[in-house]
Parts: C-alpha cells; sequence; structure tokens
C-alpha cells in the first residue's frame, strides 16, 4: 500500500546526514536573523513613530511576535522533524495546495530574493572597502528591455553572483562545510555587536546627557512621516505608524523559521529544534534591544531619523570614535550579510526537496547528491537567485536604478506573514485532527500564546493592507499565480480533487 503524505511525513529522513548539533541549530536561526538590518532601520522606524519610547516599542512589537512564532512553531518542528519546514506543516495542518503555495512563493521570491538582495548588500558595503565595487561602476551598462526596468552587470552585481555561487558550491559539497562557514561567521558577527554595544556604553558614561535629552520626553512624537495624513500624535495614528514600522523590525528578524528546513539533519530534532528557535530566537531579540538603545545612548533622536543613508550604527562609531565607523561598520556588515546568504543557502534547498519528494517540484529536486544533500535543488536556487540580481528598474523621472528583488520582497513580506499566521493556525487544527500525535514539545502558553501571535500578526496585516496597498496587494498576486502551477502539477500527477 502506498505511504500517504502524513506518513511520509513522520518517516525519519535517514538519507539526510544527521551532522547539526544544538548549538550548530542556534548559529543558523541567530545567524539568518541577523543580516544588514539592524543596523540601518531604525532610522525609517524612528521617522515613522517620531520619539524614543516609540522606537523602542516598535522593536519590542516585533520581538514579542517573533519569540511567540518561534515557541509556536517549536511544536511543529518537534512533532515533524523533517526537511521542508513550512511547506511540510501548511500541507499537514491544511491542504497540499495551501503548502504549495508557501513553497512556490518561498522559491520564487522570499528566499531567492532575499538571498539576492543581501549578497547585494555585501557587495555594496564591500566598496567601502574597494572603490571599484559600485552599482554604477559596470561591466555591462543598463539594457533597456521593457519600459520601467533593465539589465545591467555592474561590480557590485559581479561580486553579489560570485558569492552566491561559493556558497552554493561550498554547501553541495556537504552539510559540514555549510555549518563550519555558519558557525564562523555567527560568532563574528555576534562579537561585532557586542563591540557596538561596549562602545555604546562606553559613550554613556562619559557623556550621559544625550540618553537623558533622549527619554526627557520619550513618546511626545518629534518629526515624523505622515501616513496617508495620519498624525502619530494621535493614538490611531501611533497604532498605524507601529504596524507599518513592524514592515522593517520584522523583516529584520526574519527567516528564523528557516532551521525547520534542515530538520532533517539535525540531531535529536525532536529537543533541539525547539531548543534552537527559541534560543536563537531570543538571543537576537535582545541584541537588537540593546542595539537601539545603543544608538539613544549615543545620539540625539534627531540624528538617528536623519543618519545618512540611514546608516545609524555607522555613525555611532564614527560619534564615539571619529574616522573609523565607515571601515569598522562596513567590515561587521560584510562578516553578517556573508554569513546571513549562507544561512539562506543552506535552508532554502531543503524546502524544494520535500516539495518534490510530493511530485510537486521537478523531480531531481528530491534527489540527495554523494555529500548526502539536494545539490539539484541548490543550484536551481543558486540561477534564480543570481537571475534575480540582474534586472533593475528604472526611475524615468529621476534617471535613478533600482533593483528589482528589492519590489518583490515589499511585496511579498504581507504574503510571508499571512504564511506565519496560517502555520501558527496550524497548531490548533492539529491539536484538534491529530489529538494523539506525538508531540516531544508542546508549545509554551498554548492555546493564549498563538493567539497572541495570531491577533498581533493579524492587525499589523491589516493595517499594511490598508495603508501600504501598492506593497502588499501585489504580494497575494504572486502567492495565488502558483495556483495554476499547482493545479499542472497535480493534473500530472493523478492527485484527486480530495487532495488539493
Amino acid at each position: 500500500m502506498a505511504e500517504t503524505q502524513t506518513e511520509q511525513a513522520q518517516r525519519p529522513q535517514t538519507e539526510f546526514t544527521q551532522a547539526l548539533g544544538l548549538f550548530d541549530s542556534v548559529m543558523i536561526v541567530a545567524g539568518i536573523m541577523v543580516g544588514s538590518g539592524i543596523f540601518i532601520v531604525s532610522a525609517e522606524i524612528a521617522r515613522q513613530v517620531g520619539s524614543p519610547g516609540w522606537l523602542l516599542v516598535a522593536w519590542g512589537i516585533a520581538g514579542l511576535l517573533t519569540i511567540a512564532g518561534a515557541l509556536c512553531y517549536g511544536e511543529l518542528a518537534a512533532m515533524m522533524p523533517t526537511a521542508g519546514g513550512m511547506y511540510v506543516y501548511l500541507r499537514e495542518a491544511f491542504s497540499p495546495l495551501l503548502g504549495f503555495l508557501y513553497g512556490w512563493t518561498l522559491l520564487t521570491v522570499i528566499q531567492t530574493g532575499t538571498i539576492a538582495a543581501v549578497a547585494i548588500a555585501f557587495a555594496r558595503f564591500s566598496g567601502i572597502l574597494f572603490p571599484n565595487i559600485a552599482e554604477d561602476h559596470y561591466l555591462v551598462a543598463p539594457v533597456h528591455l521593457l519600459r520601467g526596468y533593465a539589465f545591467s552587470l555592474s561590480t557590485a552585481q559581479a561580486l553579489a553572483l560570485a558569492v552566491i555561487l561559493l556558497l552554493t558550491i561550498v554547501n553541495s559539497c556537504g552539510v559540514h562545510w555549510g555549518k563550519l562557514i555558519q558557525n564562523i561567521f555567527t560568532v563574528a558577527k555576534l562579537t561585532g555587536i557586542v563591540a557596538l554595544l561596549t562602545l555604546g556604553a562606553f559613550a554613556l558614561l562619559r557623556h550621559p546627557h544625550v540618553f537623558q535629552i533622549n527619554f526627557a520626553s520619550p513618546w511626545h512624537p518629534l518629526a515624523t512621516t505622515r501616513i496617508h495624513g495620519l498624525d502619530v500624535a494621535t493614538a490611531f495614528g501611533m497604532l498605524v505608524a507601529l504596524c507599518v514600522s513592524q514592515t522593517g523590525a520584522l523583516f529584520s528578524a526574519d527567516s528564523w523559521h528557516d532551521i525547520t528546513f534542515v530538520a532533517g539533519e539535525v540531531k535529536n530534532p525532536k529537543r533541539n529544534l525547539p531548543l534552537a528557535l527559541g534560543i536563537g530566537t531570543s538571543m537576537v531579540i535582545v541584541l537588537y534591544l540593546l542595539c537601539n538603545l545603543c544608538y539613544l545612548a549615543v545620539l540625539p533622536f534627531s540624528h538617528i531619523q536623519t543618519a545618512p543613508d540611514d546608516r545609524v550604527a555607522t555613525l555611532v562609531v564614527d560619534t564615539v570614535i571619529p574616522g573609523i565607523g565607515k571601515v569598522a561598520m562596513g567590515l561587521l556588515i560584510m562578516v553578517s550579510t556573508f554569513g546571513t546568504v549562507n544561512a539562506l543557502t543552506l535552508a532554502g534547498g531543503r524546502a524544494c526537496y520535500a516539495m518534490a519528494q510530493d511530485g510537486l517540484f521537478f523531480r531531481r529536486g528530491g534527489i540527495l547528491n554523494r555529500a548526502c544533500v539536494p545539490g539539484w535543488a541548490l543550484a536551481l536556487q543558486c540561477l534564480w537567485s543570481m537571475f534575480l540580481v540582474l534586472p533593475r528598474t528604472y526611475d524615468r523621472a529621476t534617471g535613478q536604478y533600482g533593483n528589482l528583488y528589492s519590489n518583490l520582497l515589499d511585496y511579498v513580506i504581507s504574503a510571508a506573514l499571512l504564511f506565519y499566521i496560517l502555520t501558527v493556525a496550524g497548531l490548533f487544527r492539529l491539536r484538534r485532527t491529530r489529538p494523539d500525535a506525538a508531540r516531544p514539545y508542546r508549545c509554551w502558553g498554548y492555546p493564549w500564546l498563538p493567539m497572541f501571535y495570531i491577533a498581533g500578526a493579524s492587525i499589523v496585516l491589516a493595517v499594511l493592507f490598508t495603508y501600504r496597498t501598492t506593497t502588499t496587494w501585489p504580494g497575494l498576486i504572486i502567492v495565488i499565480s502558483g495556483v495554476p502551477v499547482y493545479l499542472l502539477l497535480r493534473h500530472r500527477k493523478g492527485i484527486t480533487r480530495d487532495d488539493v
């Protein structure tokens, strides 16, 4: 008798090499969360909410949602410790279609677009040390194919392509190599953040008046970016501002769940996955809050709002030790983004592997290579990520070039949050439909913690769909575009209507 999809989900992934211990898993969670966002996005959030106290509240909301989500995912990860993560959870809790739509969006935009974006961030900050590396230093000048869009190859794009290719090759050689790079670079970036916090503490001791001035009126909004004409001095205006600010804050703390993609390679996954999710997310969120306190200890709030190119951390270092901020933070962000690209690369191919095992992806994507990793899926992820580096958006009014993946990521942030809400809702459904299933870890605070996550994330999502329509509704179109692809694959595989 053929195995059901549920039996497949519970079957041990003996083909994978279980090489990731608890420390390795925590390093993947922390390393994939910390990219360049924490060093930059506080400037935009500060402009949106307008005061030091509300800046910390914005980051606190993102932290609470992230940790709550991680604790909820811990139960699902311990219950189904197989490769695929959210794809598997959505498939088992609701339907193969919903799981596929997440996997489709992950492959086409979320994972690959993030890999492209972070690789470009690495290249941009490399330009601080090597001025010839820049997005306007072209090897192939922009070629305009469509109105408002072009293809180009700059030195920055070339370096990003090289980073993506290099890390794909390394991870194709086995999970041992991927985890080695991850551990080294995550420890290095966390050490760098601690050094930044030390500078902040030093500045606070020498010049406490900056911190005192910032918190003399912590809740009184200063200059802000008005959102659809709303005044953040009103309760409703501040609610909208806090929700909109989550676009930057949550994205800076995103991808924490990627460790579940490699569940088949984690030692004692029923114990280590929930622990890694809880420890990793909590550690990063604490560091993020401390970083913002560091910014407020060194810089007047107005300086945070107007930091050049939004590089708040660079301005902090330059204020404490003049002249080295740009280079020091450039090096730290290079280390940070390189490690993040590695973690994203390592994790993403496993979701494609799980889809291929169900016949919803190229068959070769479900085959492991000699190093016991899904080499073909990694290669496809690499090629699409590299492709996303090349297209440029073009503003005819200003003559400025942007990056297509930036638009795509803006579009799918809300869609990704929707999938998170559905996954946590799946916790309730699985408790009801499979009450006797083994649950080595049960979500702490159930049912209140999952309810808190769903309620909080839903409020944020509703505000984004109302006040950020140009960057939210297109995300649903990207998701829905996977429906005809699924129906085609279902027809070819001969899946019945009951399996949708």
